[in-house]
């Protein structure tokens, strides 16, 4: 009796197996899977078309962008940056220094606040913030000096920096404005446009056939290019 129902197991077994079996290959057959053509999920990246990096940003002129620069438009950027400092003769210090008379200001200077070691290391090599390493600075801080405590992504416009610039210029600076050089200020010129930029605006019927003066952008009144609302919260050395 014992080897009878070991027989019926076994034989429970075996079929079991074998219809498994069966239903896997009868589906198969059923359900042919067919490769995919595309990949549902694939990311298509443009592929760059634009002749190479991107050139290097020349400098601009300081003797000739400094004094027609837009002096009203620099304070209202920098007014996103008071969360963190004031530029005020004698103002305490903030989150970052005090900025009255940083252009011509030894780097990592200013009694009283505690500086990074990346901005002691750069003082140690750099004798005053002048309006070169300011101008880079500010692009990107944490580009231009690693370690430094200013998170502060930068300002990308070459306008808004040259206008801030010239806002601190205005605030105690020691540092008077150069002479005007034609050259660099030629060499500069094609790197004002930002890549992308909308083409000059071609003159209208009105009767005249002057063309619009080089370098105007900005609202009437106002220094070359004046810049745009910001997004995103500038700031200054630290």
């Amino acid at each position: 009796m014992s080897d009878l129902t070991f027989n019926k197991v076994a034989g429970a077994v075996l079929a079991t197996g074998l219809a498994i079996v069966g239903l896997r290959e009868l589906s198969s057959g059923v359900f042919t899977q067919e490769p995919v053509a595309k990949p549902g999920y694939a990311v298509e990246v443009a592929a760059d078309t634009g002749g190479g990096a991107a050139a290097p940003e020349v400098p601009p002129d300081w003797g000739t962008v400094l004094p027609t620069a837009d002096v009203k438009a620099g304070e209202a950027v920098f007014q996103k940056c008071k969360s963190c400092h004031n530029a005020d003769n004698g103002g305490a210090n903030g989150t970052g220094p005090n900025l009255w008379g940083v252009v011509g200001r030894k780097p990592g200077s200013h009694p009283g606040f505690a500086y990074s070691p990346g901005m002691e290391a750069f003082g140690a090599k750099q004798p005053i913030w002048d309006y070169e390493h300011i101008y880079e600075f500010v692009k990107s801080p944490q580009a231009y000096i690693n370690g430094t405590k200013m998170t502060f992504v930068g300002l990308k416009k070459p306008e808004d920096r040259i206008n801030v610039i010239a806002y601190l210029h205005s605030q105690g600076s020691s540092l008077p404005i150069p002479t005007p050089n034609p050259a660099a200020a030629a060499a500069a010129a094609p790197a004002a446009a930002a890549p992308g930029a909308a083409p000059a605006a071609q003159p209208v019927a009105t009767g005249s056939t002057a063309t619009p003066a080089a370098g105007a952008g900005g609202p009437a009144g106002q220094g070359p290019g004046a810049p745009t609302q910001q997004a995103a919260k500038p700031g200054n050395p630290n």
